[in-house]
């Protein structure tokens, strides 16, 4: 495919997807290790649940047609607790005591609260009556033995894991966590912690990145920084392909500047360009391509560009690898407009803000005074991006508009 630069964001990810194989490889994982993977293949119940009819309150396991006519006085006959059931059956003018969770005996079709009983002498008088099934959880109420409860695709949340467990799986099959290897590039940059100059700058990118992979369910394969030398891209690219990454995202040194050298390291490396530029602010120039197997996203390097690129392409990228079937799908929502703001130009704009929260009504989006890309200060309060269409027009305070939340928001 030939290089583009004149996409849009959504023909942009539809390109990186496109590439993204409709079966991802399967691994079998413990169910304690299993937290936000994502199911390989549907699973079915192993076991009905609950496997027995059990008592929904602690009381009485009676017949309900002996509380028909008051007054009733019931013997009782045993106990029934939870691990512990009562081994006999429950006769005519019987009642076997019972707790939450404890089989039903044979017999009774009901449970008598033990706020509504009186027990003296071994016998137990009802204050209330009962009707058939009342407080009685069946058996099979929750799922039956075979059902399928978790489909394909499904994202293994705390709910789902609780809900495998008692389904009686001891581990599952998940997709298998996509290697994404990561580099920033730029003669500038130090790592936090060290001796830097005057003309040097701390690098940011590689940590907001790698946390979004992560979050997004990838395995990052850090590849550190690298100078602005042709030999040295090149160098950290072939370890990418040697470590078998199934993306390489790199930050920085894909624009069109003397230094700038990711773009001719790829291709002297044998990738293929898909597209280069986006119409998008900020990120333009964002970079995509393959090489062989594994696809390459080249992040512009100001911290903001960097991270709106990758919450646009590389999170939905590094889903839809996981197995994700929703991964490219708008995750936009409503909002109201809290600040005025001026026509927009063609290129589509992604506008850090604060969310205020409204019951009832769409939350009021506040876009932040200072938009420069390079302000990591403004990026770190940001709590949404306010989505602005190319060639929006004016728009004031109070209109609808649409929000894209920022990760853990």
């Amino acid at each position: 495919m030939s290089a583009d630069s004149r996409l849009t964001v959504g023909e942009a990810r539809r390109r990186i997807l496109e590439r993204v194989p409709r079966a991802p490889d399967e691994e079998i994982v413990p169910l304690g290790e299993a937290a936000g993977r994502t199911l390989a293949r549907d699973v079915a119940a192993r076991r009905t649940q609950p496997p027995f009819a059990v008592s929904a309150m602690d009381g009485y396991a009676v017949r309900a047609g002996d509380l028909a006519a008051p007054p009733v006085r019931l013997r009782v006959v045993g106990e029934s607790a939870a691990g512990h059931g009562f081994a006999g059956d429950v006769g005519a003018g019987e009642a076997v005591r019972i707790f939450t969770g404890a089989p039903v005996p044979r017999g009774a079709d009901a449970i008598l609260i033990q706020e509504e009983a009186r027990l003296v002498d071994g016998h137990v008088e009802p204050t209330a009556g009962v009707s058939p099934g009342q407080f009685v959880r069946r058996r099979g109420l929750d799922f039956a033995e075979g059902e399928a409860l978790l489909s394909t695709g499904t994202r293994l949340t705390p709910a789902a894991l609780a809900l495998a467990a008692a389904m009686d799986h001891a581990s599952l099959p998940v997709a298998r966590r996509p290697r994404v290897g990561l580099f920033a590039t730029g003669d500038e940059l130090v790592p936090p912690g060290g001796t830097g100059g005057a003309d040097k700058i701390v690098a940011s990118n590689l940590y907001a990145v790698a946390a979004l992979v992560e979050w997004a369910g990838g395995a990052v394969v850090n590849l550190g920084l690298v100078g602005d030398d042709l030999a040295a891209i090149e160098n950290a690219v072939a370890r990418a392909r040697a470590l078998d990454c199934d993306v390489l995202t790199t930050s920085g040194g894909a624009s069109v500047g003397d230094h700038d050298l990711v773009r001719p390291a790829l291709e002297r490396a044998g990738m293929t360009l898909d597209f280069w530029r986006v119409k998008l602010r900020p990120g333009a120039p964002m970079l995509h391509g393959s090489l062989g197997r594994m696809s390459v996203l080249g992040l512009p390097g100001n911290p903001t560009s960097a991270v709106v690129c990758a919450i646009l392409f590389l999170v939905p990228l590094v889903r839809a690898l996981s197995g994700d079937p929703d991964a490219g799908a708008d995750a936009d929502e409503a909002a109201i407009l809290g600040l005025p703001l001026k026509a927009n130009d063609a290129r589509q704009e992604f506008m850090r803000a604060t969310l205020e929260r409204r019951p009832g009504a769409p939350p009021l989006a506040i876009p932040l005074p200072a938009q420069d890309s390079s302000m990591l200060s403004t990026l770190a309060r940001a709590q949404c991006l306010i989505v602005r269409d190319a060639h929006a027009p004016e728009a004031k305070a109070g209109d609808p508009c649409r929000i894209l939340r920022m990760p853990g928001w």
